[in-house]
């Protein structure tokens, strides 16, 4: 029988294997908690639709903003129809 041979871990595997185990807190939704807000999600509110874009124009994605599926769908929706309707920018202005 061949012996088992344990291997070396390095110390960058170990930050891996600890970050992995971690427990992080989920982000919650907003809009599930708080029903005023789910139901304010409206193209005229471009103030509001606005802190869900980049600097650069570009929707957050959920990872990011800590939104549920159904709320990010809905959000999105609602800020194309406010780009169509000029109220959004499609892209950042550029100086």
């Amino acid at each position: 029988m061949t012996k088992k041979m344990k291997l070396k871990i390095s110390a960058r595997l170990m930050k891996k294997r600890t970050r992995r185990t971690s427990t992080t807190s989920k982000k919650q939704c907003r809009f599930c908690g708080n029903t005023e807000l789910a139901v304010g999600i409206d193209y005229k509110n471009s103030g509001f639709l606005r802190s869900f874009l980049t600097e650069r124009g570009k929707i957050l994605p959920s990872r990011i903003s800590g939104n549920c599926k159904r709320h990010q769908r809905g959000l999105a929706k609602e800020i194309r129809k406010a780009r169509s309707m000029a109220l959004l920018p499609y892209v950042a202005q550029y100086n």
